[in-house]
């Protein structure tokens, strides 16, 4: 058949349509639940379930009312615009400690490479109650819980695996012949980062930046034992929401976070075709 080698047997055919099938088949099974959210979403009646109207398409079933009520409601306003703000904070901190810990770590010189790579990368792999449960108790002898700024180093920290990991591995094709050159120069080592290190690892750290963002606008359960009643993140929100007044509120905001995770995954791929164009022209 066209498009397989040769020496493919009609066992090895199927199996490969196989797998296709299995692979469409697990994607459906992650997407479609996430999908059900959105048509529930215009739904005119404080239900999480169809109406008759809704299935019978009735245009008169679907209200935008929902949507309204996420800018009118001062606890989802106050919850949107802390999670955009300690988003940002923290991509911005985690940004910048990764991509500096990432390159310090793509050193050759660097001792102990492997034991600090396993401390930083630690956050990712500790359950978050246990992450949580220590923050609290050491941010109380400094007055940390409850504020901005305590969430915003805390949700950092969890950001900054994602950073290490992106940026790293756009450092692997990276010619450190380059740095050397720079400094053959004249120039000083804080020159040569900034303006030939930095253009050819921006991609991926955009991209880490993007992931730390996306960590940090998720993050619940360390919300739920920093934050004060001031710093109400949207997770928190929707956790409060379906533990005190089911509301189909949470499924117009969950239809947003839908839309906004689809455009960030998007921006995503673009830098990732644009960091392999770029190391491939290298």
């Amino acid at each position: 058949m066209r498009g397989f080698p040769e020496y493919f047997t009609i066992w090895h055919i199927a199996g490969h349509y196989a797998l296709r099938l299995m692979a469409y088949l697990v994607l459906g099974f992650l997407i479609l639940p996430i999908l059900v959210i959105i048509p529930l979403s215009f739904n005119a009646e404080p239900f999480f379930t169809f109406t008759q109207g809704m299935l019978a398409l009735d245009p008169d079933a679907y209200s935008l009312r929902w949507y309204e009520e996420i800018v009118t409601d001062q606890k989802w306003t106050l919850a949107i615009r802390n999670s955009f703000i300690i988003g940002v904070a923290a991509a911005i901190l985690a940004t910048v400690l990764g991509t500096v810990a990432a390159v310090g770590l793509a050193s050759p010189w660097m001792p102990f490479k492997r034991l600090i790579t396993a401390l930083l990368l630690s956050p990712m792999i500790v359950p978050l109650i246990i992450i949580a449960a220590g923050m609290f108790f050491f941010y109380t002898n400094f007055g940390l819980v409850g504020t901005y700024p305590g969430l915003i180093i805390a949700h950092a920290a969890l950001g900054v695996p994602f950073v290490i990991i992106t940026v790293t591995a756009t450092l692997a094709g990276f010619d450190r012949s380059l740095f050397s050159a720079g400094l053959s120069l004249g120039a000083s080592p804080v020159k040569v980062f900034w303006d030939v290190v930095i253009p050819l690892i921006r991609p991926g750290v955009i991209s880490g930046g993007l992931f730390a963002f996306v960590t940090s606008f998720d993050e619940v359960v360390l919300v739920l034992f920093l934050a004060g009643p001031e710093q109400r993140t949207i997770p928190r929100q929707m956790f409060s929401g379906l533990r005190e007044q089911i509301n189909p509120t949470i499924l117009a905001v969950a239809t947003l976070l839908v839309v906004l995770s689809m455009a960030l995954l998007v921006t995503l791929e673009i830098l990732r075709r644009r960091s392999e164009r770029l190391r491939g022209a290298g």
